[in-house]
């Protein structure tokens, strides 16, 4: 038994945004029913396609889900669509606002179909304010929300973070937002609540300034504009990465004032662990340079795997900058079974066993088992297409 079972989801989705929320409702018991074109499937089958037909992209993104494909141009599929609805908890969708009123399923029509469904919508600017109707990528609404501003060295343009943080961070809030909804929904069983209320409104950059702690803030109160400052946090120091004997890098964080005076002890420089002027963080952060060169000049000695137990032995947070390979060997990632494997297509003469991410959060002390990776391209046409209307061709090809 898991915490969503019975719980009804339809995704309406294609590339990161939309299929992330619905994966994390997916992961914890719900069934969820990923609609795709006819032949083509979601785009991400083929993002960072390395061999077969299918990305591990997909595979992870999409994990278990139930795959069917309708033409919601074409009005039998489009009716199909329609009776799924009818049966439906939560519909999860990131189109640009207008396509789904477009294809005669806005909200009134679906409030019509099922007045008890929460609707989920994902997109660039919202569904309402004057920029509503242009379309956008996470990458344009993470420089709209002064996320981009942020990131990288303040000599050098902005640059992207390693992974689609706007669409992801979206999925999270579609997801929270839907289950917010269910159990209003169960709160208010009695009463007769405006559909409106039922539809989560997600705007991939409100998503992004929302993890933008104090920047407004702090410019509204102080005139203050925050600045990229490479791998530091603003106004910690010294925290930082560093590189080591061995070419790896390491992540210290020895910005706490009593942490500072052993960490300094560490490196050999007493002198600045009792230095009035570095005292505090405020202080620290004004000869953030100096520190940064006065650690590497010590951590350049050292092998990385010495300075972590260095450091660990005195109480100075600090860790390892993991590849995949790192991840893969880890013991606290397989404690967790924060690794599972699955036989996958990826190209070859036989299946290879691939390992995924595990899901999040744990609840007990190991991860939730994977039921199933990104399924087929119209995997489950005849159990959904045959159930809900539509009989004959059922290939998804």
């Amino acid at each position: 038994m898991q915490p969503l079972d019975g719980i009804r989801v339809i995704e309406l989705g294609n590339y990161i945004a939309a299929p992330t929320a619905s994966r994390l409702l997916a992961d914890f018991g719900a069934e969820v029913v990923k609609i795709e074109r006819p032949g083509r499937g979601d785009e991400l089958r083929k993002w960072r396609l390395y061999g077969g037909d299918t990305s591990m992209l997909y595979r992870t993104l999409n994990r278990n889900k139930k795959s069917v494909t309708l033409d919601l141009r074409d009005e039998s599929d489009l009716s199909v669509l329609k009776n799924m609805v009818a049966d439906a908890d939560v519909l999860i969708e990131n189109f640009r606002p207008g396509t789904l009123e477009k294809w005669g399923i806005g909200p009134e029509k679906l409030k019509a179909i099922n007045p008890d469904l929460v609707l989920c919508r994902i997109s660039a600017y919202g569904q309402t304010g004057p920029l509503s109707p242009q379309p956008g990528f996470a990458a344009v609404a993470e420089a709209f929300s002064g996320f981009r501003n942020l990131v990288g060295d303040p000599d050098r343009a902005p640059v992207r973070v390693g992974v689609s943080i706007g669409d992801s961070i979206a999925g999270l809030y579609a997801a929270f937002g839907a289950m917010m909804q269910l159990f209003a929904r169960e709160q208010a069983r009695n009463v007769d609540v405006p559909f409106e209320s039922q539809v989560v409104d997600v705007a991939l950059h409100e998503a992004m300034f929302s993890m933008m702690e104090s920047l407004v803030p702090d410019y509204s109160a102080y005139g203050k504009l925050r600045e990229r400052v490479g791998g530091r946090a603003e106004g910690i120091a010294p925290s930082n990465a560093y590189m080591c004997r061995d070419g790896k890098s390491v992540v210290i964080a020895g910005n706490g004032d009593s942490i500072f005076k052993r960490y300094m002890r560490i490196i050999g420089r007493q002198d600045l662990a009792d230095d009035p002027g570095l005292s505090d963080n405020s202080l620290r952060w004004n000869r953030r340079f100096e520190l940064d060169e006065a650690i590497e000049a010590w951590t350049r000695t050292k092998e990385s795997e010495e300075v972590l137990a260095i450091l660990d032995a005195e109480g100075v947070p600090a860790g390892p900058i993991f590849t995949a390979e790192d991840i893969l060997e880890n013991e606290q990632y397989q404690a967790r079974g924060m690794l599972q494997k699955f036989s996958v297509d990826t190209g070859q003469e036989t299946p290879q066993e691939v390992h995924f991410p595990g899901v999040v959060p744990v609840i007990g002390s190991q991860s939730e088992t994977i039921r199933n990776i990104g399924p087929e391209l119209g995997e489950h046409n005849e159990e959904f297409l045959s159930r809900y209307g539509r009989k004959g061709d059922e290939s998804g090809i």
